[in-house]
């Protein structure tokens, strides 16, 4: 006769057997990829975590288009420009939902724009569109604002006198302003303790994402929202990010939406003024504070994660640092305002700050897609609630797109002549309908930022210091190591 314990033990074994057989089962529904485990799914395979060499390596064995399970969800993956462009941009509409995991769904309900789907989606994607357009975005008013920000930036490092420093915070703060500015209407000082805050619970939020806990608690959420961890504290961060917003709002109600809105905040109070008497109202003031942290998450840490990768490339290349100056030296007096124009005119830095996007890479992996109807994936029948995931870092490093994709390059965006030519695999704002809304925002800010600081300083390594690392950490974007520099009056 077994024991209780090993009758117990026989039927965890016969359990887990039986759905082995249940996932081979399932599997034959989807494009061919690595056998998953019962419960535990491909993470096994993963080694608990997203890496992006990972994906690409699973690639060569399973083909451009594979599948990866997390516990019992299946994840289609899409490999190379080939896959990823024609996954989301021949039936696009097709991709447009977007997967509410159980941490996201946790932390922002579904709300705002880069986590919902639906008609939510459309409405709030739309109108934040509007919104940035009334604001300047794509104008020279928008770029007046990036212009002053830059010019406080070279300020920043002026006052250092060549000192070496860790430009994260500077860049984030800068680069933040600028969001800020359509957004709350105002700016913050480096000194401000609330700005603080909210880059520290930033940093918090985008390093627990991609980790091993948040896998783990996608995976039991029933079991990890009862238990303390990482994942506790990321949602505290989110909720800090929440109470400002909503603080900020009731700071735009007292003072009343005035005849001709000043900011993002004021815009979105008048439609919601006008939408109150709906059956269902379009705009409301929960929805309005997801979005606030969307566009201050977003308008934050891609681009200033960018430019701290671009600085630490150009210590690294003081080659490609030195040709920069030389064309803008060339191009441009030393007084004239640069404005986002003169990549036309800068085509080696219009060039560089094109492979500073490629090859940093910071969304290394694009966020996940769900498909709203059936549809068709690359001769793959796919049915109506399959996540699909493009793997943005296999189109930026593809071997077919570049010709030194593992290099930093910046003749991959120039003719022989030295004429600047676009790239259709440069995708680092990902494509189809949720590309991201603030492309030219951040193209325009990148520019600006970069050719100010290259033509204000050149930029090397303290004195004593011989090596530094270009290796990411892995996180919710690629971020450098921490690294110190010192911005050499020129």
């Amino acid at each position: 006769m077994l024991t209780i314990s090993q009758a117990f033990v026989v039927l965890i074994i016969f359990l887990l057997i039986v759905e082995f057989f249940k996932l081979r089962k399932a599997c034959k529904q989807f494009p061919p990829g690595p056998a998953p485990l019962p419960l535990l799914g491909n993470l096994v395979h993963l080694n608990f975590q997203f890496h992006r060499d990972l994906l690409m390596e699973l690639a060569k064995t399973h083909g451009n288009i594979y599948t990866l399970w997390f516990g019992w969800t299946p994840v289609i993956i899409l490999n190379g420009y080939q896959a990823v462009k024609d996954g989301m941009t021949t039936h696009p509409e097709d991709v447009s939902g977007r997967m509410v995991s159980p941490f996201f769904r946790a932390m922002a309900k579904g709300k705002g724009i880069i986590l919902a789907s639906g008609r939510s989606w459309k409405q709030q994607r739309r109108f934040g569109i509007m919104t940035l357009r009334n604001l300047g975005m794509g104008k020279k008013g928008l770029e007046y604002r990036v212009q002053e920000e830059a010019s406080h930036l070279v300020e920043f490092f002026v006052n250092l006198k060549g000192r070496p420093v860790d430009p994260s915070f500077p860049l984030f703060h800068s680069i933040s302003n600028v969001i800020c500015a359509l957004v709350f209407g105002y700016h913050f000082s480096d000194e401000d303790k609330t700005f603080h805050e909210l880059i520290r619970v930033t940093e918090n939020l985008f390093r627990f994402a991609g980790s091993f806990v948040h896998q783990l608690y996608e995976i039991v959420p029933w079991l990890m929202c009862h238990l303390p961890g990482p994942h506790k504290k990321a949602l505290s961060c989110y909720d800090v990010l929440s109470s400002f917003a909503k603080k900020e709002i009731r700071r735009h109600v007292e003072r009343g939406i005035p005849n001709k809105p000043q900011d993002f905040i004021d815009f979105y109070l008048a439609e919601m003024e006008k939408s109150k008497d709906g059956v269902k109202p379009k705009y409301d003031e929960d929805n309005l504070v997801y979005v606030i942290n969307d566009l201050f998450l977003g308008g934050s840490e891609t681009a200033s994660t960018t430019l701290y990768w671009g600085l630490l490339y150009m210590v690294v290349n003081p080659d490609i640092q030195e040709k920069v100056q030389k064309e803008i030296d060339t191009v441009l007096s030393p007084s004239q305002l640069i404005c986002y124009e003169d990549r036309r005119k800068l085509p080696y830095t219009n060039a560089v700050v094109h492979e500073i996007q490629r090859f940093s890479n910071i969304v290394f992996v694009g966020m996940p897609r769900v498909c709203v109807r059936d549809t068709i994936l690359l001769g793959f029948p796919v049915k109506k609630g399959t996540i699909v995931m493009p793997n943005i870092a296999s189109v930026l490093y593809d071997p077919e797109q570049w010709d030194t994709p593992r290099q930093f390059n910046p003749g991959h965006f120039l003719d022989k002549d030295g004429n600047f030519i676009p790239r259709e695999a440069f995708l680092p704002f990902s494509a189809g309908h949720r590309v991201c809304l603030g492309e030219h925002l951040a193209r325009t800010e990148l520019f600006i930022f970069f050719a100010n600081l290259l033509r204000a300083f050149t930029f090397q390594l303290p004195e004593g210091v011989t090596k530094i690392s270009t290796e990411p950490i892995l996180g919710g974007t690629l971020q450098p190591h921490p690294y110190r520099i010192c911005a050499i009056p020129r």
